[in-house]
């Protein structure tokens, strides 16, 4: 294994998992490096390389941290409310309504990507309400920053229904409140498109249900420094897996270490698959 490769960050994720000894044991044996120090830099260099779903995103923002929140306006992935947001320091983690500060280089280099006048002289409601077509849809969506916001767009669409494309706009944005989400309604493609859109239920459902394994692996292998407080779901959805089929079994996880590059599975079938082969 080559240091700060995909198997190595996917493997050293796992590898969290079991026993200390067991792992420190397996690290030597299949030459995966320890964690050490330097992680929080290293990890922020690997996720403005790493495609991400947009619920990753979101999950590093409720960490109300504007170190990482700057991290996330840099990233390829980022949307313009996304970015708006950062910069207007609207926090996302629970409990907090105040602003957040905005990272000094970020605010001193970064632009904010603006709203079409004629959507601002509009005002979000309205704004929403005249969307015909997706793209004004995704415009009027961008509006939306924070808690009040949202209030008001569940309040707008009980007293009359918002447009379809509005509500597809909004419900694919991964902070839209899941009880708005029901207030919308859902038809044959909504799950498909939510998942397009990068929504997920949460750390332990991407652990569990998405692939290839490697790259969600990796994803999750960033989660100790930029997203915490979400990570522990994913390691408690794949803890049993890797203790009943990987354990202490070194050849076990180094048949892990060989298939990963080119296991299209998720993550339980890449760790079911290595302890059965070993």
């Amino acid at each position: 294994m080559h240091d700060n490769t995909t198997a190595q960050r996917a493997v050293g994720f796992l590898l969290r998992l079991t026993d200390a000894d067991d792992a420190a044991r397996i690290r030597r044996r299949i030459g995966a490096p320890s964690p050490g120090a330097g992680e929080r830099r290293t990890a922020h260099a690997v996720l403005k390389l790493t495609p991400v779903p947009s619920s990753v995103l979101l999950w590093i923002l409720e960490e109300n941290d504007p170190k990482l929140n700057a991290v996330v306006y840099g990233h390829a992935s980022a949307d313009p409310w996304l970015r708006r947001a950062v910069l207007r320091g609207v926090p996302f983690g629970p409990g907090r309504t105040d602003t957040l500060p905005v990272d000094r280089v970020l605010l001193k280099h970064a632009d904010e990507p603006p709203v079409p006048h004629q959507l601002v002289a509009q005002g979000l409601v309205e704004a929403l309400r005249a969307a015909t077509a997706m793209a004004p849809a995704r415009d009027a969506a961008s509006m939306v920053l924070g808690h009040r916001d949202w209030q008001t767009v569940a309040a707008a669409d009980r007293e009359r229904p918002l447009p379809g494309y509005a509500r597809w706009a909004l419900s694919v944005r991964p902070d839209c409140p899941p009880a708005l989400r029901d207030q919308f309604g859902s038809h044959a493609k909504f799950t498909h498109r939510l998942r397009q859109a990068g929504v997920l239920a949460g750390p332990g459902a991407y652990a569990t249900g998405h692939g290839p394994a490697a790259h969600v692996l990796r994803v999750l292998s960033l989660g100790h420094v930029m997203f915490p407080a979400r990570v522990r779901d994913a390691e408690e959805a794949l803890r049993p897996l890797v203790r009943d089929h990987l354990g202490g079994h070194e050849e076990a996880w180094a048949v892990l270490a060989q298939l990963l590059d080119t296991f299209h599975g998720t993550a339980p079938e890449l760790i079911m698959t290595a302890g059965a082969i070993a």
